[in-house]
């Protein structure tokens, strides 16, 4: 069944939209991240525009991140308070994002930007994850069962303005998940992801949460953060289509509550190498799409008359 976006000007299938709302709505809620950083991907290959994709797939996050942080909160599963102070720095983030979208798009160079991001952020990220895991599944198996260190002091956790955080069981610097949250706002401005494959990892392994907290927590800021982003693109930048949304919507609500049951059944280090492998993979297909000669190497656009 096709359908047309009125604001991407294209014909999509319906069925085909839906499902891949679906599919990363529930590694959303398996894994705690908002899933941008595979369905950007996954409508840019689609023939969907970045910028397009960028400011719906912000909108598509809200309901996905919604449902699947219900499943976590009735797990207790959330640090409401490192949540509210990661959202904090979320809100400023997302402001500077936007006028660093603005900016690009006005220079033509929003489109290539995000595929280079995504390259580089992904590959990065998902083989330093994918190293870190991996090692850690191995000390696992070579050292006794028993209760190990609950997280490593640095230098970056005796920053002032030290906050304790009860549900985390921590006493570090706020500014660490403040700064974390900014980070996280910046991304879903410039790039339409949640920033969970970077909070995720920065709140195991800056933060020192426990892994089991780590994805509710980071689902109930990346809801609030998107919501606000939705809005600025909306107005701002005219990038948001409704329609490529709501199909998106569909099947993302339902994945994501599948995916909070499975995730919690996971170990931590699994969870965490198997999110790293989606990252890598993402990238790579990405960085093969940046070099390849395209179909159609030329195209002309036709000015209107001034």
């Amino acid at each position: 069944m096709e359908v047309y976006l009125p604001i991407a000007e294209m014909s999509v299938n319906a069925l085909t939209i839906t499902g891949m709302g679906g599919v990363v709505g529930f590694l959303s809620g398996m894994f705690g991240v908002g899933g941008g950083f595979l369905m950007t991907p996954l409508l840019m290959f689609v023939g969907v525009p970045p910028a397009v994709a960028v400011g719906t797939q912000a909108n598509q996050l809200i309901a996905a991140s919604v449902s699947g942080v219900l499943g976590h909160w009735r797990r207790n599963n959330v640090d409401v308070k490192m949540g509210l102070v990661l959202l904090a720095g979320g809100v400023l983030g997302s402001v500077v994002g936007i006028v660093v979208f603005k900016s690009l798009q006005s220079l033509g160079q929003i489109d290539l930007t995000i595929s280079v991001l995504y390259v580089l952020l992904l590959g990065t990220v998902g083989f330093s994850m994918l190293v870190e895991s991996v090692a850690a599944m191995v000390r696992r198996r070579r050292r006794p069962a028993g209760r190990g260190k609950l997280h490593h002091h640095t230098w970056m956790h005796g920053l002032p303005f030290k906050t304790r955080f009860p549900r985390s069981k921590l006493y570090i610097s706020a500014l660490l998940p403040f700064a974390i949250g900014v980070t996280g706002g910046i991304l879903v401005a410039v790039m339409g992801i949640g920033g969970g494959f970077l909070l995720v990892p920065a709140m195991i392994y800056l933060l020192g949460m426990p892994t089991a907290l780590v994805a509710g927590t980071s689902l109930f800021q990346i809801v609030f953060t998107t919501a606000a982003v939705t809005v600025m693109q909306a107005a701002v930048n005219h990038t948001v289509d409704v329609m490529l949304a709501l199909l998106l919507l569909l099947g993302g609500v339902v994945g994501a509550q599948l995916g909070s049951r499975v995730g919690g059944r996971l170990r931590g280090e699994l969870a965490r190498a198997l999110l790293a492998l989606l990252a890598v993979g993402v990238a790579l297909a990405l960085a093969v799409q940046l070099v390849e000669t395209p179909a159609d190497p030329y195209s002309v656009t036709v000015g209107a008359p001034r």
